[in-house]
């Protein structure tokens, strides 16, 4: 069975916002955060999101017919699969809208899918997702940086029963990579 990893980039306070990376993402590039993420999505079977997440990288991505930027062709080629009630069309190569029975069909595909099934952004997605017990892991790069307004990514309703950390890892700029191992909520 295939495992569903969070991959999250995040502030120390939680910020996860697209529109505010100019403050605490960019500013803590490195070749060293940029190969963490790049091996990440080289690992991934699929991807999984939410419309606003797909919809942010179906406008950049499909555009970068090199690698310069890392991992433009295994975004453009691997298996995506937005879960929407809105939208209509997923045009990205390799998408799939699923928009109906979405944890039987997010459970299908952790069976389907090889290895790994890896969700990017897309916070509302993992909220309810994690309410039906299917993430299994969580990797954050948690950037040293209190931004104090903004998305975050924890919302006041979402709660585990607690995670495993099973790993960390200090990157340049003292970005630091948290990976946990979920468990599954008492229902």
């Amino acid at each position: 069975m295939g495992k569903l990893i969070v991959s999250e980039w995040i502030t120390l306070d939680g910020i996860f916002d697209g529109d505010t990376m100019k403050e605490w993402f960019m500013p803590f590039e490195s070749s060293e955060r940029q190969g963490y993420i790049r091996d990440g999505i080289l690992a991934a079977d699929a991807i999984l999101m939410g419309r606003t997440t797909y919809e942010m990288l179906a406008s950049f991505w499909p555009h970068q017919k090199n690698d310069d930027m890392g991992p433009a062709s295994k975004l453009n080629s691997v298996a995506k699969f937005v879960v929407s009630a809105k939208l209509k069309k997923a045009e990205w190569n390799n998408s799939t809208i699923i928009n109906k029975n979405i944890v039987e069909e997010i459970t299908k595909l952790k069976r389907q899918q090889g290895n790994v099934i890896q969700i990017e952004g897309s916070a509302t997605l993992v909220q309810s997702l994690m309410e039906e017990n299917l993430i299994d892991e969580f990797r954050f790069l948690v950037h040293p940086i209190i931004i104090g307004s903004g998305k975050r990514f924890f919302k006041d309703e979402m709660k585990t029963s607690g995670m495993e950390l099973v790993k960390t890892q200090t990157l340049d700029k003292g970005v630091v990579l948290l990976c946990y191992k979920s468990h599954l909520l008492k229902k």
